[in-house]
């Protein structure tokens, strides 16, 4: 999978369709032989190690909303209620703490690495907001959606203010490095959008631009943060491209792992409706490695499984082929470039958790 690392600014796809033909006619038998993530050395729990720095981060995150219209204030705690796992920002702090220690042995965060956490956390739940008016989404983390309670048009203007805030945060940091990489963060987000309310007739481009989509939409921001905290702890330029790779890899890994978490998790324990991408019309990993089984599921992706009976039909194809197993292979393969990547700095326990880390975004079931 020589392709997986590409240069930072741009995110291109060279013979990505050999790339998917490869993988495709890849035995799934071979699933299980690929050798574990996981290392021999002693386990370090991402989570334990990121405790410290995301202490009172629901809270920091409030004090950056400065909120006075009581309205506006509640809806933003809705979202804000310190009852996620924070995934990002423990990445980022982790993240900033082994490039630290690869550059000079200190085991701190810097108070503007952390304020890079609190941004990434910031801007994710703005995305959060905006694709759930989007996709008219009734349900977020197993519960209602914002506009499903306030309506559309408030929702949309909160997640403008979260990402106000998060701007004025960034601003707050001093450094122009920091701020150009993180509103490439932004600009990626719109344009991955964008991206997904297209399609490509030709099967080869449909992945390319399905991974591209899973860049600019997921895994733009979990590299640029990354990136960002490296650049403020480290002077080297290819520790800030390990961070980057780093941040890249996994975060397509996870959108995998969550297109497959949408054909095989119950909806009670996903926290959202299942086949909810296929009703959306949108043609995800699954369902494009599912088609070369079955090809009549082609005139179904260029409708967007408009058609009564679609979406049924094309969740059984899917069920049916080895789309499932064959997508979350290719997480795998994006899992082991994450950890080359991460292992080129200086052994670290932080270091080691980001290896770990890659795991549980494979193993992970909602």
């Amino acid at each position: 999978m020589c392709h997986f690392t590409q240069r930072s600014s741009t995110f291109l796809f060279p013979k990505l369709c050999n790339i998917f033909w490869r993988i495709h006619h890849t035995s799934t038998s071979h699933l299980c032989s690929c050798s574990k993530i996981i290392s021999d050395e002693k386990y370090q729990d991402p989570f334990q190690l990121g405790r410290k720095d995301l202490k009172n981060l629901y809270e920091d995150i409030k004090k950056e909303l400065l909120i006075s219209a009581a309205e506006l204030k509640e809806m933003c705690d809705y979202y804000f209620d310190g009852k996620g796992k924070a995934f990002r920002p423990m990445i980022v702090v982790l993240m900033a703490r082994a490039c630290n220690i690869h550059h000079n042995n200190s085991k701190e965060v810097q108070a503007s690495q952390r304020s890079v956490a609190i941004i990434a956390e910031m801007i994710h739940t703005a995305s959060l907001v905006h694709d759930d008016v989007i996709d008219d989404a009734n349900s977020r983390r197993g519960k209602r959606t914002l506009n499903q309670i306030w309506g559309e048009r408030k929702a949309v203007l909160a997640g403008d203010f979260i990402l106000s805030a998060a701007s004025v945060a960034l601003a707050r940091i001093g450094n122009t490095t920091i701020i150009s990489v993180l509103t490439q963060v932004i600009e990626d987000l719109v344009r991955g959008e964008f991206l997904q309310l297209g399609s490509k007739e030709n099967e080869n481009e449909r992945f390319a631009h399905y991974l591209e989509k899973t860049f600019k939409k997921t895994a733009s921001l979990i590299a640029n943060s990354c990136k960002a905290v490296s650049i403020l702890g480290c002077p080297d330029p290819k520790v800030h491209e390990i961070a980057y790779q780093y941040g890249k890899n996994v975060g397509i890994a996870f959108q995998l792992i969550d297109d497959v978490l949408d054909f095989t998790s119950c909806a009670d324990h996903l926290g959202k409706p299942t086949a909810a991408d296929l009703k959306l019309g949108l043609a995800t990993g699954p369902v494009l490695f599912a088609c070369r089984q079955f090809p009549e599921m082609n005139a179904m992706i260029m409708r967007r499984f408009s058609k009564p009976g679609d979406v049924e039909r094309a969740r059984k194809y899917v069920l049916q082929s080895d789309g499932v197993q064959q997508t979350t292979y290719l997480a795998q393969r994006y899992c082991h470039a994450a950890t080359r990547e991460i292992r080129k700095l200086r052994p670290s326990p932080e270091r080691e958790a980001l290896v770990h880390l890659t795991e549980m975004v494979l193993m992970r079931d909602k």
